[in-house]
């Protein structure tokens, strides 16, 4: 009999039966008055919990759209942006900036580090950038952002929108975009919200907007900001045909997000980070990202000496988790490891029991239970 698997990567994450039972509904016509009443409050929560003073645009596609879909609506082909990266999908705004046609300045970390808030604030001082590009969360290193500094620095230069890449963050971190400054908010539906793939979330306060009016006629239609403003103000309007089951199954994350309430959703992503990460460090794994900007959503999990990628990959799939390769620098060295959304202890427990068990499998010695028992006691202490 083969094991429960359990689906540990960065994304998708794990949809819980809440959420699939609202897939699997029976598919209404987009116009019908409990599907437009279902996507109008769904907007107004994300609004209201994320604290947007403008609008957001809820809309079938992906993350990278979303990443595409703010720069589109906020520069023109000629303006100059800072793209401030801490790894792999950091680095994939310079392409999508370059394609606009736009001028780009690139500032980059040391994979595991990030790039100094002085150092950002320096570079603004240089050129009059039209936004500067930042992730919150980059899965590819597991650096995590200082958002609500970058945010407070961002003031001194209230010309250059500040563009935050919440992907692998949204729903898990903390995001505030009154409190942190914050212009343009992306996300996708398949991280820490829960979700399965396949929507887009873009939040855009005041400011952002009126950059959008700026700009007239943009080149891009489908992730053009006028193209969907009438859709997410009156949702019974058309301009293409909204993913109906996926916004049900959104509108169910945000649900299950207000029960257990914004700060509580992060303390215990922030809780069960820590404990997880002291475990695997007891196993003799290290993790990628510095003590002070490691994200809570993911660990990028950097083998021991003698363990070799491949096999203990394949053996961990055997052993029922699908775990996700390193990349860039990082192939074939570690593993990335995803623990965001709806997962629980019991979860947590049986990834460090499989983790534990592949271990052995590939011949590194491994005291049976020890990761299990440094996890619970650390859950237990908060610390």
């Amino acid at each position: 009999m083969k094991n429960k698997k359990l689906l540990m990567i960065p994304g998708p994450t794990p949809v819980v039966r809440r959420i699939q039972d609202q897939m699997a509904r029976e598919t209404v016509a987009f116009k019908d008055p409990e599907f437009v009443e279902d996507f109008k409050e769904l907007i107004g929560d994300l609004k209201d919990l994320w604290k947007s003073s403008g609008e957001v645009f809820v809309v079938a596609g992906t993350g990278t759209m979303a990443m595409e879909m703010a720069i589109a609506n906020s520069t023109k082909a000629g303006d100059r942006v800072l793209v401030v990266t801490h790894g792999y999908f950091g680095d994939r705004y310079t392409e999508i900036c370059e394609r606009k046609g736009l001028k780009v300045d690139v500032l980059s970390s040391e994979w595991g580090q990030i790039v100094p808030v002085k150092d950002i604030e320096e570079k603004l001082s240089t050129n009059d950038y039209k936004a500067v590009t930042v992730t919150h969360v980059d899965t590819s290193t597991g650096v995590c952002a200082p958002i609500q500094e970058i945010g407070d620095m961002m003031k001194n230069y209230p010309d250059t929108l500040y563009i935050v890449d919440g992907v692998c963050a949204t729903a898990g971190e903390l995001e505030n975009m009154e409190e942190m400054n914050i212009d343009l908010l992306l996300t996708g539906s398949q991280k820490a919200f829960g979700v399965a793939p396949g929507m887009a979330i873009v939040w855009a306060n005041d400011k952002a907007m009126e950059r959008r009016k700026d700009l007239g006629t943009i080149p891009e239609y489908y992730i053009d900001f006028d193209k969907w403003l009438p859709i997410m103000q009156d949702p019974s309007k058309y301009f293409a045909t909204p993913a109906i089951n996926m916004i049900w199954a959104m509108k169910e994350a945000v649900e299950i997000i207000k029960e257990e309430g914004m700060e509580n959703r992060y303390q215990r992503h922030h809780k069960n980070a820590l404990a997880l990460q002291k475990a695997l460090e007891s196993l003799g794994f290290k993790i990628l990202a510095k003590k002070h900007c490691r994200a809570i959503t993911l660990s990028n999990v950097i083998y021991p000496e003698g363990v070799e990628d491949a096999e203990f990959r394949s053996i961990l799939a055997e052993e029922g988790m699908v775990v996700a390769g390193g990349l860039g620098p990082y192939a074939g060295k570690m593993f990335r490891l995803g623990h965001m959304g709806n997962i629980d202890t019991h979860d947590m427990v049986s990834v460090l029991a499989t983790i534990e068990r592949a271990l052995d499998r590939v011949g590194y010695p491994v005291e049976f239970g020890k990761s299990v028992g440094t996890y619970l006691s650390a859950v237990k202490g908060g610390k």
